[in-house]
């Protein structure tokens, strides 16, 4: 389960009011029914709705699609991959060697 900061969160929701919870639950790239259940307790608990979280807001994403930001992730994956098959690799041409 993902955590969010309190600025996350009252972005989100502000964003939510602008142009909607399911237009603003794809931009921020976070799940409509958490997006809608902020929205309540900001109505209902005002200033104490977005008290404890852990995960930071990232700025760097804001305007980027949900396929780009997938994209990136999915790059940074084959990436490592690759840099883990140069290593093996590398460790089994030296056993060949000898």
């Amino acid at each position: 389960m993902r955590k969010y900061d309190k600025q996350f969160k009252e972005e989100a929701v502000r964003r939510s009011d602008e142009v909607g919870v399911r237009k603003a639950a794809g931009q921020l790239w976070a799940p409509y029914y958490t997006l809608a259940d902020w929205r309540r307790k900001r109505k209902h608990q005002e200033e104490a709705a977005f008290i404890d979280s852990e995960h930071k807001y990232d700025p760097s994403a804001e305007g980027k699609s949900n396929h780009e930001i997938e994209l990136e992730r999915e790059n940074a994956e084959l990436r490592q991959a690759h840099e883990i098959s140069k290593d093996a690799l590398g460790f089994f041409a030296e056993g060949r060697r000898k």
